[in-house]
């Protein structure tokens, strides 16, 4: 069939040769070409608007954001031995567990802008894990920033008794 073409094969290499250029600027160069000048269109309004930072909805959004993490942290101060810990202790009944231990504020974890506080828990361990994610889903009284499992040994004049005893820093801004 080609040797019947009068048309010299050169000619109809170039034909070919344009026409699937043609065929592929339409399947991948066109879109390409598109995205990478809509890339730069984009980049030169960022760099005209002085940056995302400085929109006042992106700015209100973020602002939002932080306060609902700080809300979350923030806890009053001078109600927290007493309400706060109430609050625990009520968790800490519902599950069966035992607030063995709160001891007094120690001014080493005490900074300007937060406090941490140490409680200690008796119990089986599910009952301890279960309060635990108690703790950490119930609002206003900290974050839990630690939580340590540890068996403690007491001599009696009987016998040795074990108790598993769960340590839990709470942290709360002031």
């Amino acid at each position: 069939m080609l040797k019947q073409l009068s048309i010299k094969r050169e000619y109809l290499l170039v034909a070919a040769s344009i026409l699937l250029l043609i065929i592929s600027y339409h399947l991948a160069f066109k879109k390409t070409i598109e995205a990478w000048q809509e890339h730069n269109r984009l980049n030169k309004e960022l760099m005209q608007s002085a940056g995302v930072d400085l929109q006042p909805a992106y700015l209100n959004r973020k602002n939002h954001n932080i306060g609902q993490i700080i809300n979350f942290y923030k806890t009053d101060t001078v109600a927290f031995r007493s309400s706060a810990i109430s609050a625990i202790a009520s968790i800490a009944e519902k599950e069966n567990v035992k607030l063995s231990e709160v001891p007094t504020q120690d001014p080493i974890y005490h900074t300007d802008k937060f406090i941490i506080q140490k409680l200690d828990f008796e119990g089986d361990y599910f009952a301890l894990t279960r309060m635990l994610n108690q703790l950490q889903a119930t609002k206003g009284i900290g974050v839990c920033r630690s939580a340590t499992f540890r068996v403690i040994t007491t001599r009696t004049t009987v016998a040795e008794v074990k108790k598993l005893v769960l340590e839990v820093y709470l942290e709360t801004v002031k």
